[in-house]
Order: C-alpha cells, then structure tokens, then sequence
C-alpha cells in the first residue's frame, strides 16, 4: 500500500486546511506524542463481530457475503437511523432466508431502471431472451432500489440507492466474469498477500476505487477494499481465507469517523474555515480539498503514530500500521480524555478493529 502512504504524505505536507500535530509537522508534536504515551500498553483485544452482526459459517459463503456488504459499505449519512449494523446485519438475515441471494447471477439482477428506462429495459429484456431462448423465469427480471430497501428490511430510500444498487450489479458481472461467480477465488487468486488482493479488487471492480485528484495529484486511499481485506483477516482469525503473509502491509482505513476522533485527541488541527462547517453540520463534497485532507491526513497521522509507538517501545513493528477501523455512528466527546478511552476500548457504538503489529501476529493483540 505505498501508493497510499506516499500519496497521504503528499497530501499532509500541502494541505491548506488540516495539520497533523507530529514531530516535522508545521505545529508541535504534542497530540502525537501524547496520544502514543496513553496507547503504550494499553492496546486491546478485539473480537471480529463480537456484537454477533455479520453472517459467518467459515466458508466461501462468508467470503462472498463480506465482499458484498463491504462493496455497499458507505455513506450511512444524512439518514441518523441507519448505521453500518443495519446493513451486516440486513445482508446477514437475507443470506440465512436464501443462501443464493448473493450469487453472482442473482446480484446483476440488481441495477438501476429509472421510471422513464422502464419501458425499453423491458423491451431489450425481451430480445435478449428470445436471443438466447431463455424462459420467463430464466430472465434476468431487474430490480430497482426498493427491492434493496426490501432486502435490507428497511423502511425508506437507502443514502446514493441507485450507486448501491449498481454496485451490486458490478460485483454480480465482474465475479461471474472473471472469478467464476465466487469472490472466494478471488481471494485465493491473491497468493495469500493482502497488497495484491487490494490491486485485484481495485483493479477489477471499479466501484473500489477509492482515489481523488487534489491539488494536480492523485491520491490513493482505498478505503472499502482495505476493509476486505482487514474483514477476511478478523473473520478467519488469520487462516484459511484470512491468511495473509503481509496483512501489515495495509493502512487505516480513511473515513469520516477516524478524523473526529484524532482530532478530539489533538493529533488533527483544522482550519477555522474546515471547524465551521463541521460544527453547521455542513456538507463536506466528496473530492474536495476539504474531504481529501480528512481522509489523507488520518492515514498518514496513524503512519506516525505507529512509528512513534515502534521507537518507544523498541517492538518490531514490520510494514504494518496502527489501523484504525471506526465504523458507526460518532458519539459527542466532552474531553479529548473521551475520545482516546472511545479509541482503546471500542466503547459506545465504535468499533476499533485491527490493530496489525509485527506484520499482523494476532498473538501481539491479546
């Protein structure tokens, strides 16, 4: 993941509206220091869907349910009811009601059909089918969003619908294309390292690609295809389908959670432009210098966090980082106290997963 890394540090090294408070920063090092000193030790161990919200039955199907939920994992806001655990555990009961309702086939009946589209949708549905001699029942029948809102069992339009459904749609034509159907061959095509498994995902499934240009340069971030990874490695517990002889190899995973919370520790500094829209609870556009920096920023933050904690504790700490993985809704923080407690001891409707020392010995975690 040095595209990652290095793109970050570019970014944190330019940045216009976020600092991060380390040692060769433009501001001192007190947030990063202290924030290593309160974490020396006091690293806990936590369990893989220890709230018992994914689905799991430690085969291909788990693979293939994880690629599916992390493929729709994003952008829960501005509806202040739904969370990452409604869609693990919405995906979770529809893969226990009908173990096809992830195949390959099954998900590029999933796409986007906009009212006007209907009418020549049915009709390019129906030459297709009299092209390939296929039965009423053998047709790829589309569904629109509120069959996923029915899937997921919730009650209203789902935040981006339409991207969500057509991503479902991609996953479904991409596997059948190129991995026979199954994101389990997907991951076994990787030889067991989580950096190829990052360019394979990204590289084949466009939806993954999680990049930005700011500034006349792309930066890379990755997030969601990070996140499989880190999800297979914590669901296996590190073998089978989670073994990964370079787990450390891959980041934290840059979202909108992550930031809050360093920056209630000290570790960010924002602009007084940037702290007003956050305190008007202003929309922060995706791409924009703004969201870029966030993001950016909090990657490369944790790099010098992990690198600070190596050189303290004098612990081999390999290529891996500090990965910090912040999936729910933030809480109020009264005291940057608050925030370092909510970041050790995944309390309070965060979860910290995956924390990969000495290239991701689970040992290092207990």
């Amino acid at each position: 993941m040095d595209d990652v890394r290095e793109t970050s540090a570019w970014v944190a090294t330019h940045s216009s509206h976020v600092l991060v408070d380390s040692s060769d920063s433009r501001v001192n090092n007190a947030g990063i220091e202290k924030v290593v000193e309160n974490i020396q030790g006091s690293i806990p161990k936590v369990e893989w869907d220890y709230e018992g919200i994914h689905y799991f039955d430690n085969g291909p199907l788990s693979v293939q349910y994880l690629f599916v939920l992390d493929a729709l994992n994003f952008c829960f806001w501005p509806d202040k009811d739904l969370n990452y655990d409604h869609l693990a555990s919405g995906l979770k009961a529809a893969l226990q009601n009908d173990k096809s309702a992830f195949d390959a086939d099954r998900l590029q009946k999933y796409t986007v059909v906009l009212p006007h589209e209907r009418l020549a949708v049915e009709f390019f549905t129906f030459i297709e089918n009299s092209l390939f001699h296929r039965t009423e029942d053998e047709s790829n029948l589309l569904v629109s969003g509120p069959e996923l809102r029915e899937l997921l069992k919730w009650p209203r339009p789902l935040p981006l619908e339409d991207e969500r459904v057509r991503l479902l749609h991609e996953v479904g034509f991409e596997l059948e294309r190129n991995f026979g159907g199954k994101a389990s061959n997907l991951v076994e095509s990787c030889g067991k390292s989580a950096a190829k498994l990052v360019a394979l995902v990204t590289r084949h499934f466009a939806g993954f690609r999680d990049h930005s240009v700011y500034k006349g340069h792309q930066v890379f971030l990755y997030k969601r295809a990070q996140i499989f990874v880190a999800d297979l490695w914590g669901a296996f517990k590190g073998q089978g389908y989670g073994e990964f002889y370079d787990i450390g190899s891959i980041t934290m995973f840059a979202d909108y959670v992550v930031p809050a919370v360093l920056e209630q520790l000290g570790v960010l500094k924002y602009s007084s432009r940037l702290a007003n829209i956050i305190e008007t609870n202003n929309e922060i556009s995706s791409g924009s210098e703004e969201e870029v920096e966030l993001r950016a920023c909090s990657v490369y933050a944790v790099e010098k966090m992990k690198e600070l904690i190596r050189i303290k504790s004098g612990k081999q700490c390999g290529t891996g980082p500090l990965a910090l993985v912040c999936w729910r809704p933030m809480p109020s923080f009264t005291t940057p106290s608050d925030a370092l407690n909510l970041l050790l001891t995944a309390q309070h409707d965060i979860v910290v997963a995956c924390y990969i020392f000495a290239g991701g010995n689970l040992e290092m975690l207990a």
